[in-house]
């Protein structure tokens, strides 16, 4: 490995430990963008969760930072939101975390973010107006059934005439087994069955069709309950679609689901806006496949999108994306889709990867600013290989599962390194009241 190489990054790195040097690096690129997405490495350590909750906690409260918008379902996340908000009737963060209930229900339910929630909440209790409290968001599209019953549920309060036709509306799936997706988008894939599409759009605008009746009625409430329907029935439309496509090629559906994260955090900062008068910054939690610009990665080369190259094109410097890596330690994964999550050893980088360079500067945690930073991009602009751990971790077959080849200096604003890592700690599983399903991200899980 050449020796001025690694000299140069040795230059260049910002030692974590004994001073907060690092993360003060971090909020000087983030205190004035509009979006700062952090990553991770994998789905289950705790550094990357509990640095990002850290970054997070002072970019609020520093920066005046409105909102965590995480790769997490939209209704489980949501009742984090009202908790963290202050709902009365979620007595602690462990209830807040419970609809985190689908594999892999550690990826959220951790004692990290629970940790997080509380945080949030004090914060929170101690500012008077509800618009200026921060929130707690998600921005995924797989709950299809529990975001369904979230939006009857919310008409069966406000207009039950309006419920009674929404449940005509979604009652297509139960004529095509909606109770597991899959077999309904392998359904319509086949031609066997008909697809949904025209029902759930037609929910959607008959919902928004009424939005001024319903939102009128009892002032900042009633806005958030609406705009909480109002994506859950947007997810219901995606997820629709993202079924049917899961079958047609990977790139298809990946580049749905990104684009509905998207879409979703744009919802999201256009809500805030309303709310506060003026334009919010948004924190984004998701996986470094996620964060990282796609354009910079095997991933582009194959016409893959992502939440980074997507907020990045669009906002440019007013963009911060931020990366983790790892060399070696402990993860928690799974050996299969919804196996267990286990405790599972993070075998050494392999020769010629990013992690193994940094492994080879010799420090144990760092930060490496790649934002305008000649030096590292001369240096690092090679394609390296990457490692990227999801929700499962296949050593036997870790390198065609589990890396793949980017420029660093191109996908990142900044990168954490830490050598060596641990598992993430779950909390206790919460009852399972939803069947489990195998989603489009198997076998990687990212």
């Amino acid at each position: 490995m050449p020796e001025r190489l690694i000299e140069e990054i040795r230059s260049e790195a910002i030692p974590l430990a004994g001073s907060d040097a690092a993360f003060d690096r971090i909020l000087a690129l983030a205190a004035d963008a509009r979006f700062v997405l952090i990553g991770e490495a994998t789905h289950g350590t705790r550094e990357f969760y509990a640095m990002r909750a850290e970054l997070t906690k002072r970019l609020i409260t520093e920066h005046g930072f409105a909102a965590v918008a995480a790769e997490a379902d939209w209704p489980d996340a949501y009742r984090v939101n009202r908790y963290v908000r202050g709902e009365p009737t979620i007595g602690d963060a462990d209830d807040a975390l419970r609809d985190f209930e689908r594999f892999p229900n550690w990826m959220w339910r951790n004692k990290v973010v629970r940790d997080f929630a509380d945080w949030l909440r004090r914060h929170n209790d101690a500012i008077a107006e509800p618009s200026r409290k921060a929130g707690f968001y998600g921005l995924d599209l797989y709950s299809l059934e529990a975001s369904i019953a979230a939006v009857v549920a919310y008409l069966d309060k406000v207009d039950p005439v309006a419920a009674k036709l929404a449940r005509a509306h979604y009652g297509c799936f139960d004529h095509h087994h909606a109770r597991n997706p899959q077999q309904y988008g392998y359904a319509t894939m086949l031609g066997v069955s008909p697809s949904c599409e025209r029902e759930v759009l037609a929910e959607l605008v008959a919902l928004r069709r009424n939005r001024f009746e319903y939102i009128t009625r009892d002032g900042f409430a009633a806005g958030e309950e609406f705009y909480c329907a109002e994506q859950n029935a947007t997810v219901v439309w995606n997820a629709e679609q993202y079924y049917r496509t899961m079958f047609e090629g990977r790139v298809s559906s990946w580049n749905l689901r990104d684009n509905h994260m998207v879409s979703t955090l744009y919802g999201l900062a256009d809500h805030l806006h309303l709310q506060r008068g003026e334009a919010p910054k948004i924190v984004v939690w998701a996986h470094n496949s996620h964060v990282g610009d796609a354009r910079a990665t095997e991933m582009g080369e194959r016409g893959e999108c992502n939440i980074g190259s997507l907020i990045r094109e669009a906002h440019g410097r007013n963009a911060v994306l931020v990366g983790f890596s790892t060399h070696h330690g402990s993860v928690r994964a799974a050996s299969e889709w919804d196996g267990a999550g286990e405790v599972k050893s993070v075998r050494p980088a392999i020769a010629g990867s990013y992690e193994q360079l940094f492994h080879a500067v010799g420090l144990s945690d760092f930060l490496i600013v790649l934002r305008d930073n000649d030096t590292l991009h001369r240096h690092l602009d090679l394609s390296r290989l990457q490692r990227a751990i999801g929700v499962l971790y296949l050593p036997e077959t870790e390198r065609q599962s589990h890396y793949f080849f980017a420029q660093l200096p191109d996908q990142f604003d900044a990168l954490v390194h830490i050598d060596e890592t641990s598992a993430l700690d779950p909390l206790p599983r919460a009852p399972s009241r939803q069947p489990n399903e195998v989603y489009e991200t198997y076998p990687t899980g990212l």
